[in-house]
């Protein structure tokens, strides 16, 4: 039996943690502002009850990203796979579940040649498809020919929700829900040649 495998003719990436270094202490954020360990942050702050707690504990929640921004670092062969994947002509966007002031300023301190960057201050944030399904329109390319790279479940999630392929990066042990990604990627030096092993529609039996 014959098994078409499509092309990857483009890559979104997550950005903490994929591309750059992040400290951000989660824990220590629900702490502050009552948030349960096991519920995501973004979701409890948007059902908080009030405007005023809403913006208290964003206002909070920015502090500690603006703080993190700071210190981000880009990560062991990031720029040289990007470099590669640039010089292919591959199209590259950063999908990132920061607000946009945090994450421009990881982006202005560790420069890489990617120009589409959205934010959850841009469209709902992962693991909801809205901000991958929007790059897929705005590349006019099938969201089953992009590749999602990004080192955390919500991002496994958001590519399947938006119909494309998960690559999982995860440099140190593989977590649990590891097995969940398309692709596991131990280190980004490997990511060009994922790419490369689809840049023609491959026949496999």
């Amino acid at each position: 039996m014959m098994t078409q495998v499509e092309a990857i003719n483009g890559v979104i990436f997550d950005l903490d943690g994929t591309l750059v270094s992040s400290e951000l202490d989660f824990s220590l954020i629900k702490a502050q502002i009552g948030c349960p360990c096991e519920q995501d942050l973004l979701d409890f702050i948007a059902q908080l009850p009030s405007a005023y707690m809403r913006e208290e504990a964003m206002n909070i929640v920015h502090q500690h990203e603006l703080l993190d921004a700071q210190h981000a670092t880009i990560l062991p062969g990031v720029s040289e796979a990007i470099a590669q994947l640039d010089a292919k002509k591959i199209p590259m966007a950063i999908v990132t579940r920061n607000f946009d002031k945090a994450a421009a300023i990881k982006l202005q301190n560790n420069p890489l040649p990617i120009s589409t960057v959205l934010t959850r201050s841009d469209a709902p944030a992962k693991p909801d498809p809205s901000a991958l399904n929007a790059i897929a329109t705005l590349w006019d390319i099938s969201p089953a020919n992009i590749l999602y790279v990004g080192d955390y479940l919500y991002d496994i999630q958001a590519a399947h929700n938006a119909n494309m392929r998960a690559c999982l990066y995860a440099p140190d042990i593989a977590p649990a829900y590891a097995d969940q990604a398309d692709y596991i990627l131990h280190n980004f030096y490997e990511l060009v040649g994922l790419v490369e092993s689809y840049s023609k529609k491959v026949a496999l039996c």
